[in-house]
């Protein structure tokens, strides 16, 4: 397996470690995250099983999960879930409440689709997707910025869930003359 680590100018993503449990269930216990996510972590033990699972993803290919680092601190996290051998995924992220509203989200989904664009070093991946609740509109804020676009609304896949939101983006080739 090889590791990816992705860096801009104040955000590093990076893959889980099992040195992150303490940071993840302390980022977890938090009412707004657990509103949005369908991943519960409850305490430490919790979070060594859900980091083991990140890894076994990395591993299959299907899941690759990073840690959102800003100043060396772990403040969330973003995914992109593949399907086989397919030219598509789709990208996934939550932030921690010390993180919200300071755009790292935006820039993490950028970071990741730019990486899982990239035919030479990254994913080579031809559309992502995104999809989020209805009811989460900085979630939608997130797709709007970085280039997302809403294709459209999904029903619940449960009777306990709300609508969602498709937003996709293409990769874009330039073809010379």
């Amino acid at each position: 397996m090889t590791t990816v680590v992705l860096s801009s100018t104040d955000l590093t993503l990076r893959p889980w470690e099992p040195g992150d449990a303490d940071a993840l269930a302390a980022l977890a216990d938090d009412e707004e995250l657990r509103r949005w996510t369908s991943h519960r972590v409850a305490g430490p033990q919790d979070a060594v099983r859900w980091i083991a699972t990140q890894e076994a993803g990395w591993k299959s290919g299907k899941r690759l999960s990073f840690a959102i680092l800003m100043t060396g601190r772990v403040v969330g996290h973003v995914v992109l879930k593949r399907s086989g051998g397919e030219a598509y995924g789709e990208v996934g992220y939550w932030t921690g409440a010390s993180a919200r509203g300071l755009g790292v989200a935006s820039r993490a989904v950028e970071l990741l689709t730019t990486w899982a664009f990239d035919t030479r070093t990254g994913a080579g991946l031809s559309r992502l997707e995104l999809i989020h609740d209805t009811g989460n509109p900085a979630s939608c804020r997130v797709a709007q910025k970085t280039g997302y676009t809403l294709e459209s609304v999904l029903p619940p896949r449960t009777p306990h869930e709300a609508e969602g939101h498709l937003h996709a983006r293409e990769r874009v080739t330039v073809r010379l003359p």
